[in-house]
């Protein structure tokens, strides 16, 4: 198992894996299939449960919203190719401003 650090690097990973080997009844599969503006929509979905989550649900159910926020993007990522590292880059720029 990847280093805490590590997940969203290991999960990307897993996701172009899954997108390059279309694999049977993988979901990540599934939603490539539906295209781009549903993975978007996902995203958005998501991200609203987050807020929901964060303003009216205990810590466990936030936790389990983000995680699926984290994956939807990543997905979203992968079929944009933009790589983690060039969000880490990003976000590294803007803690030196």
């Amino acid at each position: 198992m990847a280093e805490s650090s590590e997940v969203l690097n290991e999960l990307y990973k897993i996701i172009l894996d899954r997108l390059s080997s279309q694999r049977e009844g993988s979901y990540t599969v599934k939603l490539y299939q539906r295209g781009k503006p549903y993975i978007a929509q996902k995203v958005g979905e998501e991200a609203s449960e987050v807020i929901v989550a964060s303003l009216a649900e205990g810590k466990e159910r936030l936790i389990s919203e983000i995680a699926d926020l984290l994956y939807h993007l990543l997905v979203l990522m992968a079929v944009n190719n933009v790589k983690p590292e060039e969000v880490y880059e990003e976000l590294k720029r803007r803690m030196k401003g």
